[in-house]
């Protein structure tokens, strides 16, 4: 619709306002062209204007200063963006990003899952529980017991303390004790609690002095590295001189403690540990990837430890090392089985934390196969992983635990395989190492509840001592294992007597 001939003979405004967008329209075409359609707020109000408007204007006559203004605009917009970026700080890192939870909140769903599962494959390995307990003693007051006690307690590394302690428990009381009869009636000798204790705590100590003498060798690398950095010797919340005097006193009493309460082999056993562990693993990190082939074996000797706590306990003839560790009738191959149980362990476990952590051991310059090669730290995580199966089968073969045991232990064996597949698959990367590292972790308890459990003949004589004996009568295997029992007793009496006549 345009106006007529006559409206513009009535109104010379009009024909003056043609005129200047006539000339003044075919310059500003294109600029106006661009920020109508930058701007379509302003062709929607020209095209509908208000309704107490007598006509509207075509040809954009009236546009033009608004079309300016938008020009204008445009480019004080850009001074002020490209101001601003010069005085803006420095952008964040990566691994921190600005706007993370505006940027999360226009992703899809699925991408932010996705999303989700990459921070997590990246994130930094949790502190460990002798750096929780070095903040907990950094708040407390100077000079206060709290304090004291926290960053001892820390020097001990209790949770790697826990885990040998019950790993010794767990052979202790997985040893086949022959039939618990009253002393009274057969002299037949039983588990002691007295031994377990002293088989608990002798560990103990001797594990918080491996692990003080160990932060105390690692003073220089544990700081460089990220979960170690809060340590007690680190952060000087205690001397390094009262360190090793800490060290020194856990050990000796650990050491005692095993000699005077359980028997001579445990007490080498726990002082071999302390050796190896500080004495040889520790400064081997520096030197060649074998070190964790050391710590394995570090890993292995406790339960040797609680089979030869048991061992000792109904022991016939002298007691010696080799009765209660490499006894002729090969009843000692359960300790060693319980050992290579743990050996194989420290593997899978060890080389998926040390995956997430490998950029720390390569600052520090500990030789890990993580950063030294990944391949092959993937393929003896995998490896190891492999053997729980022929190992649990030989527990079972050995008479340490009946048959069932086998079918039981398989699926969760198979769970730290398949996990294991997958680190060697991806190397570490998809979060294969998180995978396996917390199936790790939940298998090596399942794996001892589950022996424990089916120990062999335990139910046996859980149902027996509940509903008693049929007529009062042993039967033969019994019989024949007091007879035996007795027997030897009796020849080792009769050659003592014969040794102290001489």
């Amino acid at each position: 619709m345009h106006p007529s001939r006559s409206s513009m003979a009535r109104c010379p405004e009009l024909r003056s306002l043609l005129a200047l967008g006539n000339s003044s329209g075919r310059c500003l075409s294109r600029r106006c062209f661009s920020a109508a359609v930058a701007s379509p707020s302003v062709r929607v109000s020209a095209a509908f204007p208000s309704a107490g408007a007598p006509f509207f204007y075509p040809n954009r006559l009236l546009e033009r200063a608004v079309c300016l203004d938008n020009v204008i605009a445009r480019g004080t917009l850009k001074a002020r963006q490209s101001t601003s970026a010069t005085t803006t700080t420095l952008p964040r890192p990566e691994s921190e990003p600005a706007n993370e939870a505006k940027d999360d909140a226009e992703l899809l769903p699925h991408r932010r899952r996705q999303a989700r599962k990459r921070a997590d494959a990246t994130q930094a390995f949790p502190a460990d529980a002798s750096s929780i307990l070095s903040s907990q003693a950094a708040a407390q007051p100077s000079n206060s017991l709290r304090r004291s006690f926290a960053a001892y307690l820390a020097l001990s590394k209790p949770r790697l303390s826990m885990l040998v302690v019950l790993t010794a428990m767990a052979s202790y009381a997985v040893y086949p004790v022959p039939e618990m009869l009253s002393p009274l009636a057969t002299e037949t000798p039983s588990l002691s609690p007295l031994t377990l204790l002293f088989l608990t705590t002798g560990t103990a100590l001797c594990s918080a002095s491996a692990n003080t003498f160990n932060m105390v060798y690692e003073r220089s690398t544990d700081a460089i590295m990220t979960r170690t950095r809060t340590r007690p010797l680190v952060r000087k919340l205690i001397p390094t001189r009262s360190a090793v005097v800490f060290g020194i006193l856990a050990g000796a009493i650990g050491v005692g403690s095993l000699y005077f309460g359980v028997n001579p082999t445990v007490s080498a056993l726990g002082l071999a540990n302390i050796v190896l562990y500080a004495g040889v693993y520790t400064p081997m990190k520096r030197v060649s990837v074998l070190n964790t082939w050391i710590g394995a074996i570090v890993g292995g000797i406790p339960p040797l430890m609680g089979w030869a706590a048991a061992a000792g306990e109904t022991a016939t003839a002298d007691g010696s090392w080799r009765e209660l560790l490499l006894a002729a009738d090969g009843s000692s191959i359960g300790g060693w089985l319980m050992a290579s149980l743990l050996f194989a362990w420290q593997f899978p476990h060890f080389m998926a934390l040390s995956w997430l952590i490998r950029d720390d051991y390569k600052a520090a310059g500990l030789k890990m196969l993580a950063w030294t090669n990944p391949a092959r730290n993937a393929r003896v995580a995998l490896r190891y992983s492999l053997s729980f199966i022929p190992i649990c089968l030989a527990l079972c073969a050995a008479g340490i635990t009946d048959w069932s045991f086998a079918a039981t232990s398989l699926p969760i064996n198979l769970w730290l395989s398949r996990e294991a597949v997958r680190f060697w698959k991806y190397e570490g990367h998809k979060g294969s190492a998180r995978g396996l590292f917390w199936a790790s972790v939940w298998h090596l308890p399942g794996v001892m509840i589950l022996a424990l459990l089916h120990k062999n003949g335990m139910w046996t004589r859980a149902w027996r001592s509940v509903f008693g004996h049929e007529d009062g009568e042993w039967e033969d295997e019994e019989l024949e294992e007091m007879a035996s029992m007795a027997a030897a007793k009796v020849s080792g009496e009769v050659v003592v007597d014969m040794k102290t006549q001489r």
